[in-house]
């Protein structure tokens, strides 16, 4: 197969510009973003990414544009215009009319049981991209964004939000408040909203978002309350996703609200996940809070231990931990198959 040979054969040149010095791989990567494959384009694009090679943007840029044409035969699964997208976005080109176009793109492939949108990621990618360029004003951003919240492809909407928090702006605090109060939508895009809203409000914003930790609140919309009946583990995961933000504050406030809850969560997995978020809080409290348990041998000893070890300890909590353990053959064991290296 003449094809295929070439093909591998471009794939291992690729590789071998890693041994040599970015100045002498300008010439074969300009090559090798002209060529019609475009797997060995994205390739070449993720080279240019790495090593910061600002002088190949103008050739990413026709390489960018060549995979609109026809796409679904120039370009299938959108691997080039990801790679070259992420390149872009990395070497902070301005271009805001690249993103958008980008932004608002669907490339619908068939597949198995029908047609599949294989731009979500490009879509994503050009969200945050758009971010850095200052030709838009946040208000052009949001108007952007606030449309990929609704998308249809969940990596989007998680981007989108990531996106507007990005922003910075109170209004990109504001539109990810409203978005969180609708709870309709899967607990990965929820998550980037919690997350989004504390990191742009800081700690204020925790008693907001604890309200969240209560999976089965009347607060929350007849939608969510429905897809509790059918599916009562998903808004356990939204519950997941607020505890998991809250503890990315690393205060001592978000260790007090996650403790407050634990006693209120009769499910074992969320269980399990408010007390790994309260050793991710880093805060001493928390580290001795989950000590304690094994200390005592709670019913929820064994998921404290595992909660410590998968925070990546210090070598004296690891020791401590260890020394608690040791009489426990149980707790041993569950010290054994989480300590970090295990397995």
């Amino acid at each position: 197969m003449p094809g295929k040979r070439a093909f591998d054969e471009q794939l291992a040149a690729l590789d071998q510009l890693k041994q040599l010095p970015p100045e002498e791989c300008v010439a074969p990567l300009r090559k090798a973003l002209q060529h019609r494959n475009n797997f060995v384009v994205g390739k070449a694009a993720d080279f240019v990414r790495t090593h910061r090679l600002t002088q190949l943007i103008p050739d990413l840029l026709t390489a960018f544009d060549r995979a609109f044409d026809d796409p679904v035969k120039n370009d299938p699964q959108c691997w080039a215009k990801n790679a070259i997208s992420r390149a872009l976005a990395d070497l902070e080109h301005q271009d805001a009319a690249i993103y958008l176009r980008g932004l608002h793109f669907i490339q619908h492939e068939p597949g198995w049981g029908g047609a599949s949108d294989s731009a979500a990621t490009l879509r994503a990618t050009c969200a945050l991209a758009l971010v850095q360029c200052r030709s838009l004003t946040d208000a052009e951003l949001l108007r952007h964004f606030v449309d990929l919240l609704a998308d249809k492809e969940k990596i989007v909407r998680v981007g989108a939000a990531n996106a507007i928090a990005q922003v910075g702006n109170p209004a990109s605090s504001l539109l990810l408040r409203l978005r969180a109060l609708a709870d309709d939508d899967e607990p990965e895009v929820l998550g980037a909203c919690y997350s989004g809203i504390l990191r742009l409000e800081g700690p204020s914003a925790i008693p907001w978002v604890a309200r969240f930790l209560e999976s089965s609140s009347a607060e929350f919309s007849p939608a969510r309350r429905a897809a509790r009946k059918s599916s009562p583990n998903e808004s356990d995961d939204a519950a997941a996703e607020a505890a998991l933000a809250i503890a990315g504050t690393h205060t001592e406030q978000a260790f007090e609200v996650l403790r407050r809850r634990l006693p209120h969560v009769g499910d074992p997995w969320l269980t399990s996940v408010l007390l790994s978020a309260i050793a991710l809080t880093r805060q001493d409290a928390a580290v001795e809070f989950l000590l304690d348990h094994v200390r005592k041998e709670t019913p929820q000893a064994e998921q404290a231990v595992e909660a410590i070890l998968r925070s990546l300890p210090s070598p004296e909590v690891s020791k401590r931990l260890e020394d608690l353990v040791a009489s426990n053959r149980r707790l041993a064991r569950a010290f054994a198959t989480h300590r970090p290296g295990a397995g």
